[in-house]
């Protein structure tokens, strides 16, 4: 793999490293805000609002960009959105700041898996993307509590100012080592690009990923009690397991982009059927303690392996005019399964079968969208054959 490929990593690492860390830092910003826990988890809400909203509005206005430029211009967005929440005086001007950040989100993993994929050679497209979201599941693994621990130890507007230092090296490694593009082509590319969301199957690969992560988050989301008071886990023994779904998640999303380029539609489908069979057996194994790490380390593999077939298939639907669009759209529609995922899981949990059912119900979502890309196939592609993989999809 080129190194432009993991200066795109980069890039990934301190967007997820943004994105989740809040997590940890709740009680810290509620009391330092004078806000209630809820209200700081809302900023959790309005950064998964900023991605889905600001996926439509900056391709618009970006859309002429050479894709170079875009992401050095996303990366100060990044940067310049990370010093704001550092710095944020009141708990509005932090929602801001997060949703101005979040605003980078959905067009850089976007764009990037068009530059990702353009670095390499046919056959290992899938697997280019995979290793640019390593980025991401290495931010959860050790970026996120790193912030923590950071942010508990010298304030929370400490891991902010960090990240901030991440997306400055990120800017530099990625003007240093990303190839210059030509706009004009960029341009002709996307002269056309709102054209894309009328093609039944890139609407289809859409909703078949928001499908799959509402599976995932709902899941996920209440993965702390579901250790603790289903399984018998202490507190302090639930970041341990999660390192197991960490290591779990680099090695589902590497696993997926080798497959994909190996046969895109089987290995789009086999993951997803995966992922609810794993996440059935899961709802079994949490009764056990080794069972359910076992199955919290499958559960991330599974989940990842979802995601370089999802993009790539997305991708290759949209081939030409308004692929950066649609790329963007894509990661938009995970977020969007993440949002849900959560309510979906909180929905079972006040009004439904309680907790123990979050599992088994979470399980059922993935069949959703297993059945979603098996209607996209039927279909046939809408156009031309772009690569291997796409032949070998069909």
């Amino acid at each position: 793999m080129p190194l432009a490929l993991y200066a795109l990593t980069a890039g990934a690492f301190g967007i997820g490293v943004t994105e989740f860390v809040i997590m940890g830092l709740l009680l810290e910003v509620s009391a330092d805000l004078d806000v209630t826990i809820s209200a700081a988890g809302l900023l959790i809400s309005g950064y998964a609002l900023g991605v889905v909203v600001g996926a439509p509005i900056l391709g618009a206005l970006t859309g002429r960009w050479s894709r170079k430029t875009l992401l050095l211009a996303l990366m100060v967005v990044f940067t310049l959105g990370n010093l704001a929440c550092a710095l944020a005086p009141d708990y509005w001007s932090l929602m801001a700041a997060r949703v101005l950040t979040a605003f980078a989100h959905a067009s850089f993993f976007g764009v990037g898996s068009l530059v990702a994929t353009g670095l390499v050679a046919p056959d290992r497209k899938a697997s280019a993307i995979a290793v640019m979201f390593t980025g991401l599941t290495v931010a959860n693994i050790l970026g996120v509590p790193f912030g923590t621990w950071l942010g508990q130890a010298f304030g929370w507007r400490s891991t902010f100012l960090a990240v901030t230092l991440v997306g400055l090296a990120a800017f530099a490694v990625i003007a240093l080592l990303v190839p210059r593009d030509d706009a004009s082509q960029s341009q002709e590319a996307e002269d056309n690009s709102l054209a894309v969301l009328r093609r039944p199957q890139v609407l289809l690969g859409l909703l078949t990923t928001v499908l799959s992560w509402i599976g995932v988050f709902a899941a996920f989301t209440y993965i702390a009690p579901i250790l603790t008071r289903i399984t018998g886990f202490s507190e302090s023994a639930v970041s341990p397991v999660l390192l197991v779904f960490g290591a779990g998640l680099i090695a589902g999303n590497l696993l997926g982009g080798r497959l994909a380029d190996w046969r895109l539609m089987p290995a789009m489908l086999g993951s997803l059927a995966a992922l609810s069979a794993v996440l059935f057996a899961m709802s079994f194994a949490v009764h056990d303690k080794v069972a359910a790490v076992i199955a919290i380390g499958l559960f991330g593999a599974a989940a990842f392996a979802t995601v370089p077939p999802l993009q790539m298939w997305v991708l290759e639907k949209a081939d030409g005019a308004g692929q950066g669009l649609a790329s963007s759209f894509n990661i938009a529609a995970f977020n969007l399964g993440n949002a849900i995922g959560a309510w979906l899981g909180g929905t079972v949990i006040d009004k439904g079968p309680g907790l123990d059912a979050v599992i088994w119900v979470a399980g059922l979502v993935p069949l959703a969208a297993l059945a979603t890309a098996l209607f996209a196939r039927r279909l046939g592609h809408p156009s031309r054959v772009a690569s291997p993989a796409c032949e070998q999809a069909h």
